[in-house]
């Protein structure tokens, strides 16, 4: 008879085995590769928290958590991001991914899910959750090449490029950075006390503290990450984190986290003019950005960034701090990145 039980360190090879089965060798190496960068989560405890499902000795499916922190209106609280549920083949249609669903949603204060697949959200549409909001996305070109679309035709890419070539020029064209900009290798207390002045600027969002931050972008063995802080004497008032990668119609800069004070636009035209000149200088084509503020939204469009059709929606749901169903109607006070779940890794 199959059981959900929590994880235990002797199911390690287990859930390995379930990623090699239902998303291939690649994913279970990377599991490997991540294994101990996970245990350390500053959040989580010794061991990942996932939910198994377990027959006999064999484990037949498992749900994925990340646990994090989670600031609500100003009250901290425990939250986890979930990726779908991985159920292998021959166990797939017998409601074991509902039920993954609903220990999750029992087990955590805050759920938190980016990019979930049309399935599982149906399972949490059924469960009456609340509606999937889209992660904005804003795209900023900065080549001819930015604009490519991988299914269209050589010759229409190429007409495209040279029609949009004025805009892309006048939009990409070069600013000065008025502010002083660090490339740094290590988060530290400046960061603790630059979240501490944030923190009840959002409506939610996770608690973004040095021990986070080092954990989340400089420690992970699987991805490469730049950070850069906006300094102003001896303080700190904003950071954006970004990397930059090859895609099928060309290279991209991606800006993973960016925090500063909402109102602070000067500051945020400056680390968006800093993140221009080093794709400029790695040869990106174009910059991305996800973002759900709506304050730091309105300032990267000012800065060249264009909003585009976005293909992640973000699932939120709060069991505590009670939270009104009004809360869910907007994100333009919620601060969420690419970088905040499991998407960027």
């Amino acid at each position: 008879m199959a059981e959900i039980e929590r994880y235990t360190p002797d199911d390690r090879r287990g859930i390995e085995q379930i990623h090699r089965r239902t998303l291939g060798n690649e994913a279970a190496d990377r599991l490997r590769l991540r294994w101990d960068w996970v245990r350390r989560n500053p959040a989580g405890g010794v061991e990942p928290p996932y939910w198994v499902v377990r027959e006999g000795p064999t484990l037949i499916a498992t749900i994925p958590l990340l646990p994090v922190l989670v600031v609500v209106g100003g009250v901290e609280a425990a939250g986890t991001w979930s990726t779908d549920p991985l159920v292998v083949a021959e166990r797939q249609r017998q409601g074991l991914g509902g039920s993954l669903l609903r220990a999750w949603d029992r087990g955590t204060a805050v759920a938190l899910g980016a990019g979930l697949s049309p399935a599982t959200r149906a399972r949490l549409d059924e469960m009456r959750w609340p509606k999937a909001q889209p992660l904005s996305c804003l795209v900023k070109p900065i080549s001819r090449r930015a604009l490519r679309i991988p299914t269209w035709p050589v010759a229409i890419n190429r007409l495209v490029s040279a029609l949009t070539l004025p805009v892309v020029r006048l939009v990409s064209r070069a600013q000065p950075l008025r502010e002083e900009v660090e490339v740094v290798r290590r988060f530290d207390e400046r960061s603790d006390r630059l979240w501490e002045r944030m923190a009840s600027r959002f409506a939610i969002a996770v608690k973004r503290d040095a021990r986070y931050l080092n954990w989340k972008y400089i420690e992970p063995p699987h991805v490469r990450y730049t950070a850069a802080l906006l300094r102003r004497g001896d303080e700190v008032d904003g950071y954006v984190v970004y990397r930059h990668l090859r895609e099928p119609q060309g290279r991209v800069t991606q800006i993973v986290d960016l925090l500063a004070d909402p109102s602070d636009e000067r500051g945020l035209k400056t680390l968006a003019r800093w993140v221009d000149r080093e794709a400029r200088a790695a040869d990106s084509d174009k910059i991305r950005c996800y973002m759900t503020h709506a304050a730091f939204r309105r300032v990267l469009r000012r800065s060249g960034y264009f909003m585009v059709k976005s293909g992640i929606d973000l699932t939120v749901k709060i069991n505590a701090p009670e939270t009104p169903k009004a809360f869910y109607q907007s994100t333009d006070d919620w601060h969420f990145t690419l970088g905040d779940g499991e998407l960027d890794h």
